[in-house]
């Protein structure tokens, strides 16, 4: 079976996001209308956390639960990863279990290890290199306010930094590099 992993937003082309984002605003039209859909039933979601965060978790998991799926929540606190287990075998492990994983961790090269030892597609919850949902959130949310359908280029963007929350300790040059990388994205989205 081929799969793709999403670790960094350069891993799916404009096409795959054009179609990505008008099945997304289907998905949402039915979930408004209070039609079911469940695509993922019997379908099961790993979320592995090694940076806690709620919005993350509960996206995630009210993601798959309404798409007819489930989550399991793993801490690499009270998994072998935390007890020092290779991420290679954990990897072999869970992606025995489940049919996609998503992990949020610290260094991007733990995730691009987990994906070269997965049969599951891997999903890029954050790192402290990336952060690709939240681009592609951010994309869908601004090409679906009303002004942005309106509006067929923009000259100039705002940018919400909703990736830097108070107390977020990140080194000053990666939180400017991801928002020079969400602004380019934007742009080049943008600009068709």
């Amino acid at each position: 079976m081929q799969f793709k992993h999403f670790l960094q937003f350069n891993d799916f082309c404009r096409e795959e996001y054009e179609y990505l984002f008008e099945r997304t605003r289907w998905i949402k039209q039915e979930f408004k209308q209070y039609r079911q859909y469940w695509p993922l039933s019997d379908r099961t979601l790993a979320m592995i956390f090694d940076k806690n965060s709620t919005r993350t978790r509960l996206s995630f998991e009210a993601g798959m639960h309404q798409l007819g799926g489930a989550a399991i929540y793993l801490s690499t606190r009270d998994t072998q990863l935390g007890r020092g287990e290779p991420v290679e075998d954990a990897a072999r492990v869970i992606s025995r279990m489940v049919d996609l994983i998503m992990i949020r961790t610290y260094e991007h090269d733990i995730i691009r290890r987990f994906a070269e030892n997965s049969r599951v597609p891997i999903i890029n919850g954050l790192t402290d290199e990336y952060h690709p949902c939240q681009i592609m959130s951010d994309i869908f949310t601004y090409l679906n306010t009303e002004e942005v359908l309106k509006a067929k280029s923009w000259l100039g963007l705002v940018i919400p930094i909703t990736c830097v929350i108070p107390g977020y300790k990140q080194q000053k040059f990666l939180i400017l590099k991801y928002m020079c990388q969400r602004l380019l994205v934007m742009i080049l989205i943008l600009s068709g």
